[in-house]
């Protein structure tokens, strides 16, 4: 179970990280990033555990960095789209009443 704590722990950071480093984060907020790097990870190493790799020689580390990797990108593909259509809604919608 420590290394479930550390994975979530590590791809909570990641989530964090990846939402101050976004330049449209006002558009979202904080969590949500997190969130899903924090869920990805998990389901990653659920998967991983109970495919065997967290007792294979050579392969413990699998369920400890890649979880991690997943989770990270999963935010950051996440932001990315998250940020790029919010922004783009909020422009139509702005138009779209300053016309009528």
């Amino acid at each position: 179970m420590l290394s479930l704590t550390i994975v979530v722990l590590a791809a909570a950071a990641a989530g964090f990280i990846v939402w101050a480093n976004d330049k449209r984060h006002a558009k979202y907020g904080a969590g949500l990033p997190a969130g899903i790097a924090v869920v990805t990870a998990v389901l990653t190493w659920i998967i991983l555990m109970a495919a065997g790799f967290g007792y294979l020689p050579g392969l413990t580390w699998v369920p400890w960095v890649l979880p991690i990797v997943v989770g990270a990108a999963a935010a950051t593909a996440a932001a990315v789209y998250l940020g790029r259509t919010r922004a783009r809604r909020d422009t139509e919608r702005l138009t779209a009443i300053l016309r009528g």
